[in-house]
Formats: structure tokens, C-alpha cells, sequence
């Protein structure tokens, strides 16, 4: 009887039929505008208080969970759902263009934005037993497709059987489960910590012991030891913890701390979590060698040579940029796979490091100067009217700053041969111009 007189509220547009009914005396009896009939994730306590609305946009509430009962009125529940849920979008879109800039309730605005997005997502397909997005720790976890493909997942460390099971795969970190392994998630996403804090540890297994870890997994707090009992004490080599079974499967990865002080490509064994860690961040230019250890360029000749042909790329780009040609062209999307290499010469990536290491990057990068040395001095007239003719010699050919043979000005930036410039004790004649032409200028103002 009670559920019939709901429903008949229902169908008049005054009460949700899924509610708990709490506020039923408040509202039998009347016939609210439509205007005036909102949901509760816009309610805020006072005008004054705007900004913290965007935290009252609780997902929790009954009005965003699926129906499963009540077939007769399914779909006009759904529909309902849908509407608010894009008006509470919309809100929020509000909301974050009024919100100081940067502020730590903007931020928590767009994170509640984005849960909405998601929850629309799952509402637009009814069909689906489980959504196809979830956020969950910061990941996003995507539904697979895949019914062929063997994994593992990540929490319970058993095989997800693609055929029978439903699973998930974060598009941050790739971390993977079992659709009902969802909720016993405890492990944030490692991409979080990429974005926030792009960093090496530079310290060779930095060790504290076991006891520092009170006989815990660094990560999940089982208790661990090295015999075994109860869980095997496994280290990570690449953040000096201990680890459980279930945090460290024994993968293997280069750790980066080995590689800048010993030039070391060995792999180690690491634990899930930094394994993830070391694979987002391998083509992430964040490591400054002459800063870390500039006395690795003494010892590693390819490291030199990759030195010389970036400072020679840097001293081409100037000439692209200003080139018609060479922008249409697009020769600089020949590094568009590392795009430091036209920002600076210091910064390198681990990925960097890994492909001196087996020469394929001096191969290509070799192959890239020839390149674009070919279209400013042979292909392009416009570029080779911007080269340099020796002022000490007055012989030779056309000079360009990246030739092996060259010497630049440190103060006007003009070419002389290499010879030429140091066998010459007198300043140079670019510079003496100049003085002398400002001098003129002081003088006759």
C-alpha cells in the first residue's frame, strides 16, 4: 500500500520512488513549479557560501544509483537521473569559472566534475552490467574488451580469465583487476605521482632495514620476514623497502640511481608499484647530468658526442624557425619523440641514456644533423645567406656556427675559422665595430 501511494506520487512529478522517504511530510501535498523542483546537489546554506557547493555535489545519494526493480518505471527513472546529473555538470562547469584560480577548491571542484562525467557516462548505458568507466584512488579504470588475452591481476595476483570474468585495466598506470576485486583497491595511481612529483631517487638502493619498516610491507602493512613467516620479505632495488609477495612479483626494470653513477643497464628487481613508476616516467627528461655526476662525460665517450650533436642542433633551430621552407617542411618534427633536444642540451631522459648506451641514439640523432646541416647549407638559399664569412682570414668558404671547424663570439656571436680566432691576438672585428659605433653615437647624440 505504501509503495503504491509513492509511485502515485511519483507519476505526479512529487516524490522519487527510490528515495527512503524522509521527507515525505515535507513535501505530500504540494504541488511544487517545475522550476522549483531541484536536487539536492544544489543546495548550499547562503549565497555567501557558493564557493563550497561544488563540495555538496554528493554522489552517494540514492538519486544517482541504477534502478533494478520497478521495470514499469525504469527508463523515466534513468532518464530523470540523466537530466540532473547534466545539470549538476553544468553547475560545477559554473562553478570552477568562479572559483579563485588554482585554489584548492577549484581543484576539488573538477575532481567532483569529472566523477559526475563518469557517473553520466555509466547512466547512458543501461544495457552494460557493469560501467565501462570507473575512478577509483585517482584511476581511471576503462572496462576491457579483450576476452582472449591472459592477465593477472594486480590485487588478488591470480589469472583473470577474460572469457567468464569481467576486468579492468587503469588507462594511467595500467594497473589491472578483477571487476570484483574493484573495491578492495588500496593502492592510489601511480600517474598521480608522476604528475606531482617528477623525480628520480638517486640513491643506490637506499636501505633502512626491516625493523625501520616494523617487519611490514613498505606498501600494504602485512607482515613480513625474511624466512618466510608469514610472507616472504621481498626488497625493491630501486626504493631500499621490503615489499610482500603481493607488492613485489620479482619484475625487473633499470634503475636510474645505477645507471648515473656506474652507467650500470643491468635490470633489478623492483615491486609493482616502482616498476609502474620507472615505465611512465623512462622518456621524462628529468635527470641533469653535469649537475648529478658531471664526471660521467669523462668516462663515457658517447655521452660527448650526443653533448656535441645537441649543442649543434640547438645553434640550427634559430635557422629554422625563421625559414618558410624549413617550416613547411617540418624538419623539426624529426625529434618530435624528444622534444628537449630543441630546448636545451643538459636534460636527458632514462630512455636517453638507454639508447646511448646501445648506440642507436647516436645513430639517429647523426642521421638527424645530417639532415638539417643538408637543408641550410646545400637546399636552402635563404638559409645560406644567413652564414658567415670569416673577418680575421677573409678566405674559406661560408661559415655556419655548427660547423667542427668553427669558433663563435661569446659577445656578438659572429663565425671566424677556428685557427684564425685563437692564433689572433687582436678583439674581435665585429665587436670593435660595434664599440665604435656606440661611441660615435655618445658623442653625437
Amino acid at each position: 500500500m505504501e509503495y503504491n501511494e509513492r509511485l502515485a506520487r511519483f507519476r505526479q512529478g512529487l516524490v522519487n520512488p527510490f528515495d527512503r522517504g524522509e521527507n515525505d511530510s515535507s513535501t505530500e501535498g504540494k504541488n511544487l513549479p517545475k522550476h522549483e523542483v531541484r536536487s539536492e546537489i544544489f543546495s548550499s546554506e547562503s549565497k555567501s557560501q557558493s564557493s563550497d557547493r561544488a563540495m555538496d555535489l554528493g554522489l552517494a545519494e540514492d538519486h544517482f544509483s541504477r534502478p533494478v526493480d520497478w521495470d514499469n518505471v525504469k527508463g523515466s527513472f534513468v532518464a530523470s537521473d540523466v537530466e540532473q546529473l547534466k545539470q549538476a555538470i553544468e553547475e560545477c562547469k559554473r562553478l570552477i569559472l568562479e572559483l579563485p584560480e588554482h585554489s584548492e577548491k577549484q581543484k576539488d571542484t573538477v575532481v567532483k566534475l569529472i566523477h559526475l562525467r563518469l557517473k553520466l557516462q555509466e547512466l547512458k548505458d543501461p544495457e552494460e552490467d557493469e560501467p565501462n568507466l570507473q575512478v577509483l584512488l585517482e584511476h581511471r579504470f576503462s572496462k576491457e574488451k579483450s576476452k582472449s588475452v591472459k592477465q593477472t591481476c594486480d590485487k588478488c595476483s591470480t589469472i583473470i580469465w577474460g572469457l567468464i570474468q569481467t576486468w579492468y585495466t587503469c588507462t594511467g598506470c595500467y594497473y589491472r583487476c578483477h571487476s570484483k576485486c574493484m573495491n578492495l583497491i588500496n593502492k592510489p595511481c601511480v600517474r598521480s605521482k608522476v604528475s606531482h612529483q617528477s623525480e628520480y631517487e638517486l640513491s643506490i638502493c637506499p636501505e633502512v632495514g626491516l625493523d625501520k619498516q616494523d617487519y611490514r610491507c613498505a606498501e600494504c602493512r602485512t607482515p613480513i620476514s625474511l624466512r618466510g613467516v608469514p610472507n616472504e620479505a621481498r626488497q625493491c632495488d630501486y626504493t631500499g623497502q621490503y615489499y610482500c609477495s603481493s607488492c613485489h612479483w620479482n619484475d625487473t626494470a633499470i634503475v636510474p640511481a645505477r645507471v648515473i653513477h656506474n652507467w650500470e643497464f643491468e635490470p633489478r628487481k623492483v615491486c609493482r608499484s616502482s616498476m609502474r613508476y620507472l615505465a611512465l616516467m623512462m622518456s621524462r627528461p628529468v635527470l641533469r647530468l653535469k649537475e648529478i655526476n658531471p664526471l660521467l662525460f669523462n668516462f663515457v665517450e658517447e655521452l660527448v658526442e650526443i653533448r656535441k650533436l645537441r649543442q649543434d642542433i640547438l645553434l640550427m633551430k634559430p635557422y629554422f624557425i625563421t625559414c618558410k621552407e624549413a617550416m613547411e617542411a617540418r624538419l623539426l618534427l624529426h625529434l618530435q619523440d624528444r622534444q628537449h633536444f630543441v630546448e636545451n642540451d643538459d636534460m636527458y631522459s632514462l630512455q636517453d641514456l638507454i639508447d646511448t648506451s646501445s648506440g642507436h641514439l647516436s645513430c639517429s640523432l647523426t642521421e638527424i644533423h645530417t639532415t638539417f646541416a643538408k637543408h641550410i647549407k646545400l637546399d636552402c638559399e635563404k638559409c645560406q645567406a644567413k652564414g658567415f664569412m670569416c673577418e680575421l682570414c677573409k678566405e674559406g668558404d661560408i661559415l655556419f656556427p655548427f660547423d667542427s671547424h668553427t669558433s663563435i663570439c661569446n659577445d656578438c656571436f659572429a663565425v671566424f675559422h677556428r685557427d684564425c680566432y685563437y692564433d689572433n691576438s687582436t678583439t674581435c672585428p665585429r665587436c670593435a665595430r660595434n664599440l665604435e659605433r656606440k661611441n660615435e653615437e655618445s658623442l653625437n647624440p
